[in-house]
């Protein structure tokens, strides 16, 4: 019998519905540039330039020290699902046994776990846009389809209850809420969660996905769950949070979910053959970041509006070329940059979209941002703030000088 003639470098049907992170290869080309010699002002990757607290870094350290290194229960250690349950009740009156508790390697992985477990294919997952660039390519290997509602700027970024009634099918299986939002900064409110939670209360079938990651990074008005909105949703809603963003942890890949046991339970079993558990230390870091005191967020997020004001001034310096909403919540601006189209650059390209414009800053100023085309909004592009902040100066005065270079 003839083997059939296949190249051994064949790789799965899935893989041609799965491309790799847009922010990852933009901040991996920003590395590049630097390593030849460029200046490179990387505001592409998500995460806080301040330390992660020194009472967390010692609690990790106290763990190895006291041979705390070996495998844990995969959906983690007894002491963490009690930090998280207790963390969950605290802040957010969400009440949890810890078997409906479960983490892992990030909330990304939380995230993927879920989908994983309960996507067939067809099955369809709504998500306003501008949306985090992972949820589609999330959905895609998990043979889903996703649904994306622009949420329109004038609206700050955030779906209608109109607008989430109009995209809900029969074969909905998830909506996604992500609040604060990355790209977009959009926290809902209290008003604002009780329409959707409506909207979702008449479609029984469609369960929730919230993202909290960005919890404790909110400038204007206050973070809402929609849980504590409406409870009734409880048996359908998964919780995904973690440390990363928060306190400053992007590095330890801890990440947790709250959520019916029938999920957790699938989610874990998918663990359980892939990952296993999260590291073991991180684990103990995460329960002193849990039961600990917040007292750094009263230095970080006041500097965090000293850096939204730099770059505010910097977008209005850019007139008739760049505009924005100021966040609400995260550490990102969603610049719409309407203006700069059809513009030409000195060396005479045309600016034809929000990649170009992308394109340009890097190559002539150095400065690495995302185009809003990975976040399934154009055109637009996303700013981090959260770098060094007299390097954020000179990224604005490069900024307004890029743009005033346009003709």
């Amino acid at each position: 019998m003839k083997v059939q003639d296949k190249p051994i470098s064949r790789l799965a049907d899935r893989m041609v519905r799965l491309s790799a992170s847009k922010i990852t290869a933009i901040a991996d080309k920003a590395r590049q540039l630097s390593l030849e010699g460029r200046k490179i002002y990387s505001l592409a990757e998500g995460e806080l330039e301040f330390d992660t607290p020194d009472h967390i870094k010692e609690s990790a350290i106290s763990a190895i020290r006291s041979g705390e290194t070996k495998y844990t229960s995969t959906a983690g250690t007894p002491a963490l699902k009690r930090a998280i349950a207790g963390k969950l009740e605290r802040e957010n009156g969400l009440s949890f046994p810890t078997e409906q508790i479960i983490a892992g390697a990030g909330a990304k992985q939380m995230i993927f776990n879920a989908l994983l477990a309960t996507l067939s294919p067809g099955d369809r997952v709504v998500v306003p846009a501008a949306y985090w660039v992972s949820y589609r390519d999330m959905v895609s290997i998990c043979e889903g389809e996703m649904d994306v509602v622009a949420c329109s700027e004038a609206n700050g970024f955030k779906i209608s209850p109109g607008h989430l009634a109009a995209a809900i099918r029969r074969d909905t299986r998830w909506f996604i809420l992500n609040s604060p939002s990355n790209p977009t900064g959009a926290v809902y409110d209290r008003d604002e969660l009780r329409g959707l939670a409506d909207v979702l209360l008449a479609n029984d079938h469609v369960l929730i996905l919230s993202d909290d990651i960005y919890e404790h990074i909110v400038y204007d008005g206050s973070f809402e769950s929609i849980l504590s909105v409406e409870p009734r949703l409880k048996d359908r809603t998964l919780v995904v949070n973690g440390v990363s963003k928060g306190y400053a942890m992007t590095g330890w890949r801890l990440g947790y979910a709250a959520g019916p046991r029938w999920l957790v339970s699938a989610m874990e079993a998918i663990q359980s053959q892939s990952t296993n558990n999260a590291s073991s230390i991180s684990q103990a870091a995460a329960v002193a970041a849990l039961t600990g005191g917040m007292e750094f967020l009263d230095a970080w997020l006041p500097e965090l509006l000293r850096r939204r004001q730099l770059v505010k001034e910097a977008i209005e310096a850019c007139a008739g070329v760049l505009t924005a909403r100021p966040p609400q919540g995260g550490y990102y601006f969603y610049v719409n940059c309407a203006g700069a189209l059809g513009k030409r650059t000195p060396q005479g390209n045309v600016i034809g979209s929000d990649l170009d414009f992308t394109a340009y800053l890097l190559e002539r100023s150095g400065i690495a941002v995302v185009p809003g085309a990975a976040f399934g909004m154009s055109p637009y592009f996303r700013i981090v703030f959260t770098g060094n902040g007299a390097e954020l100066e000179e990224v604005c005065k490069l900024l307004v000088e890029a743009c005033n270079d346009l003709v």
